[in-house]
């Protein structure tokens, strides 16, 4: 009997557009891993299949789990991989052996492997092709968390010592502590497109900043 349920084989259809929301553990990297299979053996070329996830760790693990699944196929006996075929294709669905033993070959043929990746990652690799229409240097660098941390820690501190921002540091000193300070400047990072708008919407920071008080 199939431990796949049947809303698990809906969900892998690759002819079905789906979306999945489960808790964790669930089985959704199953289904997920279960969709590219099949689509490799509806005949999709592997370089033709880009998956992306949020995190490298999932990624990492997908693409484990269908190399391992693939490479299962290739050394399996007749018996076993009809079996497996079954089991993910669902009920009446024909199988074909020969393809599902040649598609371990076909993905290590692919440059760079199958594309199996996270958002960001997605998202460097098109900026990499086409940095003119981007708007970025052709030889950007991706920055890593810690010097981003470290350029953010030089920043505050240019701001804090500029003669410039001394009333506007004034004023926030009189609202927050020197511990709840870093606190408001990630916040401000995190919303900075939507302070981008406000800022334009006001004609400026001397423009927002009346706003403000006056909403206070």
């Amino acid at each position: 009997m199939s431990r796949r349920t049947a809303t698990q084989l809906l969900a892998a259809d690759p002819f079905q557009s789906v979306w999945v929301s489960a808790n964790a553990g669930t089985g959704k990297t199953q289904v997920l891993v279960d969709r590219i299979a099949r689509l490799l053996l509806a005949g999709t070329a592997p370089h033709r299949i880009l998956c992306l996830t949020f995190t490298k760790a999932a990624a990492a693990e997908m693409a484990d789990r269908l190399a391992r699944r693939l490479g299962a196929w290739a050394l399996a006996d007749d018996a076993r991989l009809a079996a497996d075929l079954g089991e993910l294709l669902g009920p009446g669905a024909e199988a074909d052996l020969a393809r599902a033993r040649r598609l371990f070959a076909q993905c290590l043929d692919v440059p760079g492997g199958l594309k199996i990746q996270t958002i960001h990652a997605f998202c460097e690799s098109l900026l990499s092709r086409f940095p003119l229409e981007a708007g970025v240097s052709p030889h950007f660098a991706v920055m890593d968390e810690r010097t981003a941390a470290e350029l953010l820690k030089d920043a505050r501190d240019r701001v804090i010592a500029d003669s410039a921002t001394e009333a506007a540091m004034e004023r926030l000193a009189a609202l927050v502590d020197e511990m709840q300070f870093d606190g408001v400047l990630r916040e401000l990072l995190a919303g900075r497109g939507k302070l981008a708008r406000l800022l334009d919407r006001h004609g400026g920071p001397a423009g927002l900043a009346a706003a403000a008080y006056r909403a206070l």
